[in-house]
């Protein structure tokens, strides 16, 4: 079990503890529902999140995400429109933030555009394809959206790890 918490564990609760920071009573959303992806959303609840809206391909990780604080569910799937625009409608024109842990480029440029105008932040968590290319409007950068990477939840290994696995101890 603490095998985990080296990497995507501490990854994707890092994302959004360390690098997001989501205010108490924020909605946040999360881009991947594996391992890393519901760690995030871990991150997200312990940090007071009031909406933490889960987006996967696949609708059978949506229960399992419940348990890691996911209180909605979007399967792009589902939607003719884009996520980010859905989310938008969600929520009165975007979340306050968002941890993309897919890795696929798409997904990146989603979790970006589905921010709030002027206080959202979106963190990148998944590694894409190495000839990936990031495009979106310069104005979504103009309207004060702000875009982060992280790697390995801004962790340090030996000076941090001890805490992750004294939060896991203490459930």
């Amino acid at each position: 079990k603490v095998c985990v918490l080296s990497c995507g564990i501490s990854t994707g609760l890092g994302a959004t503890i360390n690098v997001a920071r989501p205010p108490k009573g924020s909605t946040v959303a999360i881009f991947g529902l594996g391992a890393v992806g519901l760690a995030a959303a871990e991150g997200a609840r312990i940090s007071g999140a009031s909406r933490i809206i889960g987006i996967d391909l696949n609708p059978n990780r949506f229960e399992e995400a419940k348990k890691f604080g996911c209180t909605e569910f979007i399967n792009p799937k589902d939607h003719d429109k884009p996520v980010q625009q859905v989310l938008a409608d969600m929520t009165n024109g975007g979340v306050d933030r968002s941890v993309e842990c897919t890795g696929n480029i798409h997904a990146m440029i989603q979790a970006f555009e589905c921010v709030h105008d002027g206080w959202g932040v979106a963190v990148l968590v998944g590694v894409p394809h190495k000839d990936a290319e990031f495009k979106t409007h310069p104005m979504n950068f103009l309207n004060e959206r702000t875009l982060k990477g992280t790697f390995f939840g801004n962790y340090k290994p030996r000076t941090d790890l001890p805490n992750v696995v004294e939060m896991y101890m203490k459930k």
